[in-house]
């Protein structure tokens, strides 16, 4: 059997040069793609919060994840219909936003368990032929609830809608091919681990299925045994065509030498900055209603703080326009670095003040106006400090608003507890933003590194 023993150590050589093709070029673009795909997802769940078509699930943000798990598909009664869909959903949208920020994207942790959970989960609602008509209950579902926005709405909401359908189908193909890819390897991987094994047995035990699970099992406890695999492995080295069929995964598996091209058609590094720059400019729309709700929140809060006398002297206040007496609130939110508790005042006439300053400053980039053309005409540099600035004022807004989110509903009297205007569905949507922001800034960092590296081996990325 000196030819598999040949073929072991070719195919050993060529997934070691497969593995660092998937970690340098596949995993990042599958993890940069299911990033596009739960940002669709995020913005298309706080817009059926936020139009009352679900609830919010006041357990979701206490949710512990360990492993990937896909929310259940099964029919519901149209009577249990919006409790199912609010836990299903919920779930759902911690299940991807688990798969995108804690999952290690390396050839190493993504193995066939893990490949089949992450195709099961984007599987799981089917975005590219969204039909109130689907077999699955909750495609179904969403295609309903989908169309029922649609129905009258406004440009705005319109676009969220539009632009989260066309990260499904921008994203969709990309991720299955990745995951084939992924796939493709572990298979061979998983037949290598199982060809050591079956090098230990006599040749006369070594084709015999049971035989070799039995010795899997002593030689490797825990190690999964797919009887399909074990089978190929044996008409791979023991069939008359195992010759052909060892030959055509070589083939599958075979890395091309890349050679550099002669015409590499150039990217424009500053397009990149100016796409993060234009979506952050688009929350100054969200941020407008925010600042609605959290006024109206205050007005409630202080009402109810008041006496006739301080009433009176606000009043007066106000007719000799003196300056308002400040009010201070003392929140609390979550340190996202040390993930403890933190208490900080907030003067809120000041925190409204900048608050109204920032939307100003979002709202001209939102669109390719007049303020955008400036833009193009500025330097790479400060670009990417203009759009780290604004996304740290934006996160920045983004933590005070919870907080005092939080901090209203608290604090109100148990009879105006149910007029608290909440704003998670428009802070759901902020993060989106600045995830997406920061997505584009790092893909400009990721780009411009490239470029040093090819010009540090003496490769001109421009030609």
């Amino acid at each position: 059997m000196g030819e598999i023993a040949e073929y072991k150590k070719t195919l050993a050589e060529t997934l070691k040069a497969r593995a660092e093709i998937l970690e340098k070029s596949d995993l990042p673009k599958l993890k940069e793609d299911l990033r596009a795909y739960h940002t669709g997802f995020a913005s298309l769940y706080n817009l059926y919060v936020k139009k009352g078509l679900i609830h919010e699930d006041p357990y979701k943000q206490e949710t512990k994840i360990a492993e990937l798990e896909v929310p259940s598909s099964a029919t519901f009664n149209e009577s249990d219909k919006v409790d199912q869909l609010t836990r299903r959903l919920a779930a759902y949208d911690n299940q991807l936003d688990f798969l995108v920020n804690f999952y290690q994207f390396s050839v190493e942790f993504i193995t066939m368990d893990r490949i089949k959970r992450i195709l099961a989960l984007v599987r799981y609602i089917d975005w590219v032929r969204l039909s109130p008509d689907s077999q699955n209950p909750m495609t179904r579902a969403l295609a309903e609830m989908t169309n029922s926005i649609k129905a009258g709405t406004d440009s705005l909401t319109m676009s969220v809608i539009s632009e989260s359908l066309a990260n499904f189908n921008r994203s969709f193909t990309p991720i299955i091919v990745h995951l084939k890819a992924l796939a493709d390897y572990q298979r061979e991987a998983y037949k290598l681990e199982l060809r050591d094994v079956s090098s230990e047995l006599p040749d006369a035990e070594a084709s015999n299925l049971s035989v070799l699970k039995k010795k899997m099992a002593q030689a490797k406890p825990g190690f999964p045994f797919y009887s399909d695999l074990a089978e190929e492995v044996l008409r791979e080295d023991y069939s008359n065509e195992g010759l052909a069929l060892r030959e055509a995964v070589l083939k599958k598996l075979h890395v091309a030498e890349v050679k550099p091209k002669s015409a590499k058609p150039q990217v424009s590094f500053k397009e990149v900055l100016l796409e993060g720059i234009q979506g952050l400019g688009g929350t100054a729309a969200t941020l407008s209603e925010v600042a609605v709700k959290v006024d109206e929140n205050q007005a409630i809060l202080e009402n109810q703080k008041r006496g006739f006398v301080e009433k009176m002297k606000q009043i007066i206040r106000n007719i000799f326009n003196k300056t308002p007496k400040p009010v201070v609130y003392e929140v609390e939110y979550t340190d996202p670095v040390k993930g403890i508790p933190v208490k900080e005042k907030v003067d809120y006439l000041v925190f409204r003040s900048d608050l109204d300053r920032k939307i100003r400053t979002l709202a001209p980039l939102s669109a390719r106006g007049t303020a955008a053309s400036k833009l193009e005409t500025i330097q790479e540099e400060q670009l990417v400090g203009f759009l780290e600035r604004n996304v740290r004022e934006v996160q920045s807004l983004h933590k005070t608003l919870g907080a005092l989110d939080d901090f209203f509903k608290a604090a109100a009297s148990k009879e105006d507890r149910d007029k608290i205007k909440g704003i998670k569905p428009e802070l759901g949507t902020l993060k989106n933003a600045i995830v997406r922001a920061n997505s584009k800034r790092h893909e400009y960092s990721a780009q411009k590194e490239e470029e040093e590296q090819l010009r540090r081996l003496g490769v001109n990325p421009e030609s």
